[in-house]
């Protein structure tokens, strides 16, 4: 074997390792978004979970944050839940800064 497929294999393996731990982090993330919002709209810790759960699942809907966003947006408003925006993706925000903090302890 050469050294350059060595070095293609690990760049390869480095991109595998890189893609799982962005998963990761935007499945943690949304979670903990889930968490957030569930607790603004003063879920049982049952409804808690469940919609934590729900929020995790809105992120395969389409590419990026939008589905994630709009979710909350629209529940939290339909909850009454005073809210904006600009407040949801800063939790996003925060929210990623926590999760890779955990996985990054795991």
């Amino acid at each position: 074997m050469t050294d350059f497929d060595e070095r293609e294999r690990a760049f390869e393996a480095k991109f595998a390792r890189d893609a799982e731990m962005n998963f990761r982090v935007v499945a943690r993330r949304n979670k903990l978004l889930g968490h957030w919002a569930a607790q603004r709209m003063k879920l049982t810790p049952e409804e808690d979970e469940a919609y934590s759960k729900s929020v995790v699942q809105a992120e395969f809907e389409e590419l990026g944050d939008e589905d994630v966003v709009r979710k909350l947006l629209g529940d939290m408003t339909a909850a009454g839940v005073d809210t904006s925006d600009s407040e949801v993706r800063g939790q996003l925000e925060l929210c990623a800064v926590e999760a890779r903090r955990q996985l990054e302890l795991d």
